[in-house]
């Protein structure tokens, strides 16, 4: 199982550009940067909860976000939103093996996940895709459970890669073997107490760690 953001992609530029102009929409001030990366991974409600302290008028907040994160992608270079160097070959590597399925969790849209997997033609790599339109948000274990029942494996045969604490902590909840990227938005000191069970510091050792599990 893996997430998106700050583990497939790098698409930092654009959630903080984003949160930026939904805060401003409300005459807020933006919060900064490390605080804006510090939610990546939860809903988008739960995200706003977070950054307004669960003070702010988070529904509209999230819309906001929605709009202006539409509208950054619509725009976007690739560089503004793109794959970390290895990821699609790994991807492509791990679908073709008969050992192996793939899933993703996170707290992207399905809308939004349905984009990314147009651009990147990923539609058939993926057995199961869990969003934040379907469950409970990340750190709660539901994404996670219902990507296991979908696909019958069982939670001892499943693993978790993810960047932030929230993926950690929902792999670990779910009884998964869990595996920190160290490239992504949360920092990788972090990701051993919250559940993590390696970290790997590049895509190719990431590939040598899912080996080592898959044995």
């Amino acid at each position: 199982m893996f997430d998106i953001d700050g583990t497939l992609v790098d698409s930092q530029n654009v959630i903080v550009e984003a949160q930026k102009r939904a805060f401003a929409a409300h005459g807020r001030e933006p919060p900064s940067r490390e605080r804006a990366l510090s939610v990546v991974g939860l809903s988008l409600r739960e995200a706003f909860v977070e950054l307004t302290d669960g003070q702010g008028p988070v529904e509209t907040l999230a819309a906001a976000y929605k709009a202006a994160y539409s509208e950054l992608r619509a725009h976007a270079t690739p560089e503004e939103d793109r794959l970390y160097p290895g990821v699609d070959a790994l991807l492509r590597r791990l679908a073709a093996r008969p050992d192996c399925k793939l899933g993703i969790a996170t707290g992207k849209s399905r809308v939004g996940v349905q984009k990314l997997f147009a651009r990147q033609n990923w539609a058939d790599l993926f057995a199961t895709v869990q969003t934040a339109d379907d469950a409970l948000s990340k750190p709660a274990p539901e994404m996670f459970e219902r990507a296991l029942r979908e696909t019958g494996v069982t939670a001892e045969n499943a693993c978790m890669v993810g960047d932030t604490t929230f993926d950690m902590m929902m792999g670990h909840r779910a009884g998964a073997h869990c595996i920190g990227v160290a490239w992504g938005y949360h920092c990788h000191e972090k990701l051993g107490p919250a559940g993590a069970n390696v970290l790997a510091h590049s895509v190719d050792e990431l590939e040598t760690r899912l080996q080592e599990f898959l044995k």
